[in-house]
Formats: structure tokens, sequence, C-alpha cells
């Protein structure tokens, strides 16, 4: 009789339920273990409803920001003494609604694609029960919600259990003032005065969002500008649209509490300030979902802040385990999840693997403008990491964006200089996380900036912004910045 490897995978999101299609594929037997759904916080609470949320967002933005200059004439009842009154509202609770029948129906379509490929799902929460077996084997117990357990055999296991939102000591959410960016989507009305705790991704995208759909924003940041972590550029256009539209960002500021008064929220600031709105969103970075599950007495070592410590081939320091996702701390991205999960089961069952690779890794903040990354970054070429030349492009040049009304965004490309090979980029503009994708495939690719200015594009299109800074790499041979 022939054996067949048995994988046992904890956690259902982009790591495990990618890991699972892989796995069945190459003709193992997997099992998928989950306590939610299909598809993890990222489909069920996190990227699948902000970005549908944002969607709303970016028509009204669209709208709010061009539409006289396009000549578009909008006929209402509005009496002439309040014209200057928006003209477009949002249904908050409809929004909602359709955020979650999204998110369900995308959570039911991975569990059908998952189980089509052979795969079984079991719904509970699974945990390493000691260390390896003398065959080789791991056995992980699995606790279903009504107390009853049952015990699998496995020959690999795949910890992908994701992460959930930190919280501060005093700022606990009570889901209906004080939020986390979990409970958002339970909200009917709008917030008519929303602070935002956190200027990171998450941070930035509720707070560009929530100020589209119509509510007053503070955003409080502790640190010198939003976004600290991705280009500084982009960062600084996105905070100057930010301002310019009305919201009130708040830099150096850190928040020490928040306590609900009545209907209202107080936040209390490290240097004594208070402030005030009707609700607050805390999106103070996440935890992994590292606690209960035996890791540590099974050899899995952690970092200090609770993540999996890994390899470049998603193993840890226990044979025949290995994690992906935001439980290891690496790139909270859904691609990398994704990536990282696929990257084990190669390993593990055999199949050509190709060790990760975070330089090539695009990723996008789906605020507006979009900001898209991929590849080495300007402080990487500050910091002396790499030696690159770069070229910045405003969009305000690009004949497309004139027509479109877009006034904010840019195009940056770095490149070696002597070989010319792009070894990353930046587009800030709207729909960036389509743009990126060129830029991607050169940095995957070794292109040179040559080959880029050599391809044909499209005219007049935000794309040919793409061409015209590599083609400027090209003809400078000193380095400096467009």
């Amino acid at each position: 009789m022939e054996y067949v490897t048995r994988i046992v995978i904890i956690g259902g999101g982009p790591g495990g339920y990618e890991a699972a299609l892989v796995a069945a594929q190459l003709g193992a037997e997997v099992t998928v273990v989950d306590c939610d759904g299909l598809g993890g916080a990222s489909v069920l609470t996190d990227c699948v409803p902000s970005k549908t949320l944002i969607a709303t967002a970016e028509v009204m933005t669209t709208f709010d920001s061009s539409y006289e200059e396009l000549g578009i004439i909008v006929a209402d009842d509005t009496p002439p003494m309040e014209q200057a009154a928006r003209v477009v509202g949002v249904d908050l609770g409809k929004v909602n609604r359709r955020v979650k029948r999204l998110a369900l129906a995308q959570s039911h379509d991975i569990t059908a694609s998952v189980t089509r490929a052979g795969a079984r799902v079991m719904r509970g929460r699974g945990r390493l029960e000691g260390m390896q077996g003398l065959d080789g084997s791991r056995k992980v117990v699995v606790r279903a919600a009504d107390g009853s357990e049952e015990t699998l055999t496995a020959d690999a296991v795949l910890i992908a259990t994701g992460g959930h939102p930190r919280e501060l000591a005093d700022a606990r959410p009570d889901g209906e003032r004080i939020l986390n960016w979990t409970q958002v989507y339970d909200l009917d009305e709008l917030p008519e005065e929303l602070i935002v705790v956190g200027s990171g991704v998450t941070g930035a995208e509720f707070a560009g969002a929530y100020q589209a759909l119509g509510s007053r924003v503070t955003l409080v940041s502790s640190r010198d500008r939003v976004l600290p972590g991705e280009d500084p550029d982009a960062a600084a256009v996105l905070e100057d649209v930010f301002r310019r539209r009305g919201m009130n960002v708040m830099s150096r500021s850190r928040a020490q509490s928040v306590k609900r008064v009545d209907d209202r929220v107080e936040v209390t600031l490290s240097d004594g300030r208070v402030i005030t709105g009707s609700h607050c969103l805390m999106a103070v970075g996440a935890v992994p979902n590292t606690d209960g599950m035996g890791l540590e007495e099974a050899g899995v070592k952690l970092k200090d802040s609770g993540h999996i410590k890994t390899d470049r081939v998603s193993r840890t320091s226990a044979p025949g385990v290995y994690a992906a996702g935001d439980v290891t701390g690496i790139f909270a991205l859904a691609s990398v999840a994704a990536m990282q999960g696929r990257i084990a089961m190669y390993h593990f069952l055999g199949d050509a693997v190709t060790p990760l690779n975070l330089k090539t890794v695009s990723a996008n903040v789906f605020t507006d403008p979009e900001i898209a990354t991929v590849g080495y970054s300007q402080a990487d070429v500050d910091a002396g990491r790499i030696d690159a030349r770069v070229v910045k492009l405003p969009l305000l040049r690009n004949p497309r964006a004139k027509m479109q009304g877009i006034r904010d965004g840019f195009v940056k490309i770095f490149c070696r200089p002597g070989t010319e090979i792009v070894v990353g980029g930046v587009v800030v503009a709207p729909r960036a996380s389509e743009l990126i994708h060129p830029i991607s495939l050169a940095v995957d690719n070794n292109l040179t900036v040559e080959q880029i200015a050599n391809a044909f594009t499209v005219y007049p299109s935000l794309s040919g912004s793409i061409a015209e800074v590599a083609r400027q790499l090209h003809t400078r041979k000193a380095g400096g910045e467009g």
C-alpha cells in the first residue's frame, strides 16, 4: 500500500488555505483546522472588508474632488443658502452589510476550493502536543466549540494562525464607541467625529476612508509623520492631501488612554492634552496568535514579540513544523503569507522551491491616492544598503493625469549605476496597486531601465510616466532625483 503524507494546517487564512491547495495537488492528505472560517482575518475582518469599505470611499473622493473641474453638474434641491453642503452622502449601514456579505461569500468560495481539491476542513482550535515522535510525526489536538477534542497525526504541521488587534491597557475597545478594526463593520451610522489612534497603514487607510465618507477625522500619530514605515516622499504627499481635505493630523502625539464618557470618547495624550470625539478607532498594531498552542513545548522558538522564528523556506526550529503569515512577523501581507505557505509545502513535499525573497515583494497602501512599492526603498539607498540612482516624476506632468484632474502623486524608480538594472520603485497615484506591476516585473526579472523605456505604452496613460522615468534614468548618467 502506498504511503500518503499527512499534513495538518492550523489556521485558514491565506498562508493556510494556499498551502492546503498546494499540498492537496501534490498528493498529500491535508486537514485544515480553523475556528472562524476559511480566509482568516484577511478575508473576514481585515483586507477584504477594509478594501470594500475603501472602494465606496474612493467613489466619494473622486466625485467630491473632481466633478466641478471635469464639468459635471449635479442637479438637486439644495436651497441656495446651503449650496456648499455635501451633495452626495453615504448609508454606512448599507455599506457595512455589503462588506460583510462579500467577505462571507469570499470565505465560502475559498472553502469550496479547498474541499474540492481534496482537503478536509475541521472547525476548532488546534495546538501542538509534545515533541516529535520517534517516527518523525507530530500530534495536533483539535478542540471544537463544544469542548470535544480530536487528536490528529501529521508528518508536517503548518502554523498559520495570524494575529489580532493589539490593545492598550487604558484603551480597551467596547465595540460601540471605542473600536478596533474588526469592529467597525458593526456600525449602522457614520461616526460624526472619529479619532483614529495610530498612523501606520491601517490607521491611515481608515482615517482616509472615513474622511471621504463624511466623518470629521482626527489622526493621532506618535511619529513625525503619517506612514513612518513608507517612502518619505509618498508619506509627505498623503499627509498633505489629508490636511487639505480637512483632516486634523496630530503629529508627535502619543495616546495615553481612551475612555468613554456617555456618548462621547475622550483621548488623553501623553502631554496631558485631551481630545474628544464621537468614536475612537484603535489602530496600534497586531499581536500574533501563538498563545496556548504548545509551540515552545514542541520546540518552536519564538521572538520576544511572540512571533514564530522561520527561515526562508518557512521552517521553524522544530523539525516538521513550518509557519506562514502574520504569525511570523515578516510582512503583514496576504500575498507574503500565501507565498510562505506554498513554499512550506513545496519544501516538505520535495517539489522545486525558491526561498522567499522579500526584495521582490510588492505592497500597497489603499489610501487616496494609493501608495505602491516594490524592491529596495529610499531608506535602503539613504542608509547605504544599496547603491542606486533614482528619478522621481510628478504625475502633474502626465497628460492623462491632467485630463482626469489628478494633481497628487508621482512615479519613482531606483536602478543600479552601471548596469541600470531596476531594483525598486514607488508609485503614488489612483490605482497605484495596478501601476506597480510593470515595475514589479522589472525587479523580479532584473530588467534594465532601457528595456522599460523601449517598451510601448499607451498614449495617453498614467503608465506612460513609468516609461518616462525609466527613460530619464537611462539618459542621465549622473545620480540625483528628478
